[in-house]
């Protein structure tokens, strides 16, 4: 087993599809990510994925395989990286996390915050679910992150944005014909639901349908975006997401708010307690600035 055939598995399983990740994370030809994960799962000796017209989904077993999958590769970036670091003058690290989905506002604008200090510094930027991203700013591995309110007690949230969520859903749909949505229409429709993946999510759309007195248990629920527009496209029914989906939505899907009082889920800019990074203070210092001229210019 090599380390490539771990990297190809963990970016199907986090983009929810071969052709994504084959294009988008990986830049590889499909049939040969196909055919190494073929050769990964002949010698685990079990099947990690299926795959159906709706994406690609972790089997039982691949879901234990995964979070081990990724220990196995942070092991050997931390090693690689120490091997450099022996190898060169130091440099202080500073690293950037994105929830998936947020880098389209933030990934052109945050290393720009430390403009000043980039010949001095070592930046590195990823992006994740928001659990993966706490966690990582627990261990010490990123000094910030874009991600939700995590129930962590040793971070620190700075409120970056109450982002609206949306539904989206086909072209064609009777709903697109509505500047808003009725949050009773929804009864109506196939619901695409958030999985435990994203917690916080999840959390924040059962808020709101209780509120709006409405019980709707979900026809299946999704990972991330890319599943979400799969499963929009080829079911016809209606998913509720945060705003930032906006960006990554094709030409044949669309979005509506929710009328009357409009659900929100916090974006956050979190951190550990005890990091005393001086570059972590700058940064901290200029975010709501740059927060607010981010958000002014998608208004315009």
């Amino acid at each position: 087993m090599e380390l490539r055939h771990l990297r190809y598995f963990v970016a199907i399983a986090e983009t929810g599809s071969l052709t994504l990740a084959a294009e988008k994370r990986l830049h590889t030809a499909q049939p040969s990510l196909s055919r190494q994960i073929r050769d990964l799962e002949h010698e685990v000796g079990v099947q990690l994925l299926t795959r159906s017209p709706q994406g690609t989904a972790l089997t039982a077993a691949g879901r234990a395989f995964l979070d081990h999958a990724r220990l196995s590769l942070s092991q050997a970036e931390a090693a690689t990286e120490a091997a450099r670091r022996a190898a060169r003058p130091a440099k202080i690290m500073f690293s950037i996390g994105f929830l998936t989905g947020q880098e389209v506002d933030w990934l052109p604008h945050a290393p720009g915050l430390l403009q000043d200090e980039l010949p001095k510094i070592e930046l590195k930027v990823l992006s994740n679910f928001s659990t993966n991203l706490a966690d990582d700013l627990q261990r010490g591995k990123l000094d910030v992150a874009f991600l939700r309110r995590e129930q962590k007690p040793d971070l620190e949230y700075r409120l970056v944005r109450k982002e609206e969520l949306v539904v989206i859903f086909p072209n064609d749909h009777a709903l697109a014909k509505n500047k808003t949505v009725n949050p009773r229409a929804l009864l109506k429709n196939a619901f695409i639901g958030i999985s435990d993946v994203a917690p916080v999510l999840r959390t924040a759309i059962h808020g709101y349908l209780n509120r709006s007195g409405l019980e709707i248990v979900p026809a299946v629920e999704i990972d991330n975006y890319s599943m979400a527009i799969s499963l929009v496209t080829s079911t016809k029914g209606v998913a509720m997401l945060p705003e930032s989906i906006i960006g990554y939505l094709p030409p044949s899907i669309t979005s509506r708010p929710m009328a009357g009082s409009r659900p929100t889920v916090d974006l956050v800019l979190g951190y550990h307690k005890a990091n005393t990074s001086p570059i972590l203070k700058i940064f901290l210092s200029k975010i709501d600035a740059l927060a607010a001229r981010i958000y002014k210019e998608r208004k315009l």
